[in-house]
């Protein structure tokens, strides 16, 4: 999605500048074949990252490909890129020279639109705004033939409109590669209500026959990935000029919470924070839902020039213009403030017989702490000391773990009924049930349990800390812990303080995750903390778009994990982490930020209240079998 170069509009008469155009980056070639009888000959306007990339796509399919851009230093650039992916794959044997020669020769440049007048599809990629595309739809008016499809690749602008511009509206589609096109399986193909079901189908074969999984989606900003995909980045956005957390916890928290590729600070980077803005304004146009109104520290971004790696600067300072390379802000700056001097850690206690419990007991013994785990019974204790045992064999089944370590670790932990035993802890985690009561009643027993100087630590990943904080006599002692699950295989720790937590607490609990190899991220004490706050505003929205039957659950997974590179799509996750844990964590963001968009989707609130929460059940937005 980067700036291109204005294809020229005039009618001067097209002349070839260089042979050939292709990708800058090296990706697996389709396989050549036959000369393709579908859309032989493809127009692609605008020859920028994403004009190149597609264009790369469909020379090594065996089209005919025309690319146009006024600007010759892209078309040679292009050309440069091409030539040296193709190389690339001779060497590698992917290829043959004269496959190469061939591939090279099907493509041709020009500076006219003019030159569009063979192809049988037109595909635009210049910059997301709507009067130059406008003016291009409608300069091919007087250039392609009748039966010749024209196709937009905007990610943020309505097909509709630009369709009604043209003479004939119903061959004008939207066709959204993602980058880079060559590597990304997603496209969305895009429709509107005037759009010929022939067109559809020819591109959907096209798409399928470069190798990459389309989907159908109707007219709206942003379409499913990137509808999903910026309304997440944006609340991102949000969360660091409010300085609730900082860039690099921000995305860290994102990556390792969740598995995501980039952190969406980094991503808002790679895209262009201009670019961002931009889509941002155009769903917010449409939605006037305000998690879609862009944060005002994108538009200063813009405003600054600060529009990411292609700048050299953005969310991140970079080597370069273009450069991938972070560097800091103020050279030679340290990377964080000192911090305080932490308590001594020597034995921990872990409260709760839980999967969470065992795991987070599990943790701290292979780290060589002693842990006490203490259960409301001897027969639970027992039960969850032998949770850690069984996960302890599976590692060292799978060789990631000797035998030696396992016994040692399963040595250091001591299972106890009765929280009398966690007196000389140093350290004390609850991983009770998610009930504010509850916690609340289990860190007042701490506090009369618990030696002084004890650190308190919560798991609670939507209750308020600082509510567990004040039900003791030692509020400055508490702090948040927040582990995902697994425990032992999730490396992030979200670390919470209270405007009550004491420096030398919070400095123990970083500590404490360093030594057991978990990355801390710091925040503060407030609904959903980093990654739930971003997290399920996404997933609520998606459940959004299959209540107004704009998409399927199937398309919509597939579109975030095709085209947004996600571990899980959103509904598959859903159904891991339960419907009905979704719908309360959902209820805590609603109640504490009082957004309108963050209310739960009504067909979510319908399924919890049929009993269909996801894996568990048996049934959730999808049927499984049962166990």
């Amino acid at each position: 999605m980067d700036r291109q170069s204005t294809p020229d509009l005039s009618t001067t008469p097209p002349s070839a500048s260089a042979d050939n155009v292709a990708s800058a980056e090296s990706f697996p070639s389709v396989p050549p074949a036959t000369p393709p009888t579908l859309l032989p000959t493809v127009a692609v306007i605008g020859l920028g990252t994403m004009g190149t990339g597609i264009a790369d796509l469909l020379t090594r399919s065996g089209r005919e490909v025309i690319g146009i851009d006024v600007d010759e230093a892209a078309a040679r650039n292009a050309v440069a890129a091409l030539e040296a992916a193709t190389a690339r794959a001779v060497r590698r044997e992917r290829i043959g020279e004269r496959e190469r020669r061939a591939v090279l020769a099907r493509f041709r440049t020009f500076a006219d639109l003019r030159a569009a007048a063979e192809a049988d599809l037109v595909i635009e990629v210049v910059p997301e705004d709507y009067a130059l595309k406008e003016r291009v739809i409608a300069a091919l008016d007087e250039v392609v033939r009748p039966d010749a499809i024209l196709a937009t690749g905007t990610n943020a602008l309505s097909v509709t409109r630009l369709a009604a511009g043209s003479r004939h509206p119903e061959r004008v589609l939207g066709l959204h590669f993602f980058n880079p096109a060559q590597a990304m399986r997603l496209v969305e193909v895009v429709s509107s209500v005037l759009t010929a079901p022939g067109a559809v189908a020819a591109v959907t074969q096209l798409a399928r026959d470069l190798g990459k999984d389309p989907i159908a989606v109707g007219d709206r900003p942003g379409f499913v990935a990137d509808g999903l995909l910026f309304g997440y980045l944006n609340q991102a956005a949000a969360m660091y000029e409010s300085r609730y957390a900082s860039r690099e916890d921000i995305d860290a928290a994102m990556r390792l919470g969740c598995g995501l590729p980039m952190g969406p600070l980094a991503l808002l980077d790679l895209i262009g924070v201009d670019t961002a803005r931009t889509v941002l304004e155009a769903m917010y146009a449409a939605s006037h839902d305000r998690l879609h109104a862009p944060a005002p520290i994108l538009g200063q971004l813009t405003e600054a020039g600060l529009t990411g790696r292609k700048a050299g600067r953005g969310f991140y300072t970079y080597a370069a213009p273009g450069s991938a390379e972070v560097v800091p802000d103020t050279p030679g700056a340290p990377s964080r403030v000192p911090e305080a001097a932490g308590r001594p850690v020597r034995t921990v206690g872990v409260a709760g017989s839980g999967t969470m419990a065992s795991g987070i007991a599990e943790v701290f013994a292979k780290a060589g702490l002693p842990v006490v785990l203490v259960a409301r019974s001897a027969e639970k204790a027992a039960r969850a000391r032998g949770r850690v045992a069984a996960s302890l064999d599976r590692s060292v089944a799978k060789g990631r773990l000797t035998e030696a370590a396992r016994d040692a670790a399963l040595a250091a932990v001591t299972p106890a009924h009765s929280l009398e035993a966690l007196a000389d802890a140093d350290l004390v985690v609850e991983a009770v049930a998610e009930d504010l009561a509850v916690k609340q009643e289990l860190f007042a027993t701490l506090d009369k349990v618990c030696k002084p100087g004890a650190v308190l630590a919560t798991t609670t990943s939507s209750l308020p800390v600082i509510a567990c904080a004040r039900a003791t006599a030692r509020p400055q002692d508490v702090v948040g812990m927040h582990f995902f699950n697994p425990a032992p295989a999730m490396k992030l720790v979200e670390v919470v303080r209270t405007v009550l937590t004491a420096d030398d607490a919070h400095a123990t609990v970083r500590a404490v995750c360093a030594r057991v190899r978990k990355h801390p991220v710091d925040c503060g004490d407030r609904a959903g903390f980093i990654v739930n706050a971003l997290l399920f505003p996404y997933l609520n929205n998606a459940v959004k778009m299959v209540q107004e039957h704009y998409a399927s659950p199937d398309d919509i997974d597939a579109a975030m994990k095709l085209g947004g590179g996600y571990p899980m799509g959103p509904f598959e996750l859903l159904d891991v982490v339960g419907l009905d844990v979704s719908l309360a964590i959902e209820r805590v963001l609603h109640a504490e930020f009082r957004d309108p968009g963050l209310a739960p989707a009504p067909l979510l609130e319908h399924l919890v209240a049929a009993g269909c929460l996801g894996r568990k059940t048996g049934r959730g937005f999808r049927e499984y079998a049962r166990r």
